[in-house]
């Protein structure tokens, strides 16, 4: 890794003076430092008096005024230092500071002792080692211990201390005669120097810092910083809603793995956002850092077959579901399970309404990348501009990396898409670097459209086959049970089941669009019944309609024909009109109309929308 700044050579001269706050316990003290620094030309001094606490609390005042270091002595620079990042030098006591405070109480009779901090009882007794002063020494490490230390050597006839600032103001309050240690000039000046030094070393990383902080803010992207408590503490986010994006980062920041990275989409303002996050630990405190890039997509919304989903997105919407509600992935769940945790493309096939994209989301939800967001691409909405994207973008989902791409749909591509689309998954190592899922819709008894097969071959995918529900009638009662419980509770009602005949004509039923038909013949029940039992009745008289929609054939399921199409009219108007019938035998579902009628899902859209 290559340093900043490493080529700068570390001698040369400041640019600017240096910035010192100055907190003095004694006026006097205040006087000297002033006279000192007013003879150099190398910093710039703002000193005031207060010691400990109060001292503490002045610099907390002055954190933000951009000064360089911090200059006290004793106990509070200790403590100073405890409550900011800022250098902080201490005056220290020399030897010659404490022995002429000694030679002032030789002349004094009764006993006297030295109490102060072990900056000062550490100088005391190396000097009274030295000269074999027999001096009793008393070391205090808080604020707290003055009094009673003070009122202890009084009862043991002791009537007079030689002591710091805050040691000499109680002193006084009792009652004993004190001596205060004053720190010489030379130790004024040597603190000063001292602090120079420092401050050069210390405004060189600060350079740096800014630097750094100049690369961030110039960058394509943005980044925000939260810290342990998730207060933002740095962020080159200058559009419009912050307050609400760092109100999202702090939600997704339980998502992020203590190793490795998560990402994730969001649609601010109409522009989707890449967001890759991880925590980064610095000096014990583990920083959440997010990475945002608008995605500039040549498309709005997932109108056109591109959504990005969320672990907590993708969970929600499958819990939500029917699938998820009534159990219908009965045996299959240990296999999904197995499947999820494996990094093999995988193919899910079955008729329409089996709950294919549940069945993705399922393993998704279960993989290995699901940190990371799942890209669901529905193969029968993509038009020009979303398949530019995907292919040519720079910030397409294809040139990412530890994604999970589900293509739904695939049998819904043209013949020369789907063959483009498999070479670039090969050539680009596009299933390797990612989690590829595919859904096909298959008829029952009939082999899967060719372009399915070739994924499956070319890619030796794994595969899901989901069977129709006409096959799992044995388990109606418990699905139509388990589905009624949750309607019960959004209609208000208290429904109990169904009549026993009411449930033979379910069991009887073939079901022909699965999961999603059911969903709607329960629901429709449970909106006609107000008997705690659905009865046969009205159960013949939902299913009877159905029938008139949907009619079992060797084709698939469609509407009985109708042949009375007026032929006198444009040719415009009786393609509009086929289609519209089309769409109406098959229940509404455009996939199922778009692959009997031969044309693209798009193509299809724009014949039903056109005025």
């Amino acid at each position: 890794m290559i340093h900043l700044f490493q080529n700068r050579t570390r001698e040369g001269k400041m640019d600017r003076k240096i910035r010192i706050l100055g907190i003095a316990p004694y006026e006097a003290m205040k006087t000297a430092m002033q006279k000192l620094a007013a003879q150099r030309d190398d910093l710039e001094l703002d000193v005031y008096s207060g010691d400990l606490e109060y001292g503490a609390e002045i610099v907390r005042h002055n954190l933000n005024n951009g000064y360089d270091v911090i200059i006290s002595r004793g106990g509070t620079a200790e403590l100073i230092g405890r409550i900011t990042y800022i250098p902080v030098i201490e005056i220290s006591l020399s030897v010659y500071d404490i022995l002429r405070s000694i030679k002032l109480a030789e002349n004094y009779a009764d006993r006297y002792a030295i109490v102060g901090f072990p900056s000062i009882t550490g100088s005391a007794h190396l000097l009274c080692d030295l000269l074999q002063y027999r001096i009793d020494i008393v070391t205090i490490h808080g604020s707290e211990e003055v009094v009673g230390t003070l009122q202890r050597l009084k009862q043991n006839g002791y009537r007079m201390v030689i002591c710091d600032m805050i040691t000499h103001t109680t002193a006084k309050n009792l009652g004993l005669n004190a001596i205060l240690i004053t720190s010489g000039s030379e130790s004024i000046e040597s603190a000063f120097d001292q602090a120079v030094k420092v401050s050069t070393g210390y405004l060189r990383l600060q350079e740096e810092n800014r630097f750094l902080e100049e690369v961030v803010k110039f960058h394509t992207g943005d980044t925000v910083i939260l810290d342990a408590s998730d207060d933002v503490c740095f962020s080159s986010w200058n559009r419009e809603k912050a307050d609400e994006l760092y109100a999202l980062l702090r939600g997704e920041r339980p998502q992020i793995p203590t190793t490795g990275s998560h990402k994730f989409f969001r649609n601010i303002d109409n522009t989707l956002f890449s967001v890759d996050s991880r925590i980064i630990d610095s000096m014990g405190q583990e920083y959440a850092v997010f990475y945002i890039t608008a995605s500039k997509i040549p498309i709005n919304t997932g109108r056109y077959g591109i959504r990005f989903h969320s672990l907590r997105d993708a969970q929600e919407r499958f819990f939500n579901s029917f699938y998820s509600i009534t159990g219908a992935m009965g045996d299959l769940q240990n296999s999904i399970d197995q499947i999820g945790q494996s990094t093999f493309p995988v193919m899910i096939t079955g008729e329409s309404g089996t709950g294919k994209e549940q069945i993705a989301r399922a393993i998704y939800a279960g993989s290995i990348y699901n940190h990371n967001p799942l890209v669901s691409i529905d193969c029968g909405l993509i038009n020009d501009r979303g398949w530019e994207y995907l292919t040519n973008h720079y910030n397409s989902p294809f040139t990412d990396d530890q994604n999970t791409i589900y293509f739904k749909n695939i049998e819904e591509l043209p013949t020369q898409r789907s063959r483009l689309l498999l070479s670039l998954i090969i050539d680009t190592g596009l299933y390797r670097r990612n989690r590829l899922i595919f859904s096909c819709t298959g008829e029952d008894g009939h082999p899967l459209p060719e372009a399915c097969q070739e994924f499956i071959k070319r890619l030796s995918c794994l595969t899901v086959c989901l069977p129709p529900l006409r096959e799992r009638t044995q388990e109606i009662p418990t699905l139509s049970s388990l589905y009624l419980n949750t309607l019960n509770l959004t209609l208000g009602k208290q429904l109990t089941g169904f009549s026993p005949d009411a449930m033979d004509l379910l069991r009887e039923y073939d079901w022909p669009q699965n999961y999603t038909q059911f969903k709607r013949v329960i629901n429709e029940l449970a909106a006609i019944t107000n008997s705690p039992y659905i009865q046969k009745c009205d159960t013949e008289m939902v299913l009877t309609k159905e029938k008139a929609i949907f009619r079992r054939s060797i084709g698939g399921y469609h509407r009985a024909p109708d042949s009375n199409i007026n032929l006198n009219r444009p040719l415009d108007e009786i393609t509009r009109d086929i289609i519209n019938r089309v769409v109406a035998a098959s229940g509404g579902n455009q996939t199922t109309a778009a692959r009997q009628l031969g044309i693209s899902r798009t193509t299809l859209w724009r014949y039903l929308n056109r005025s």
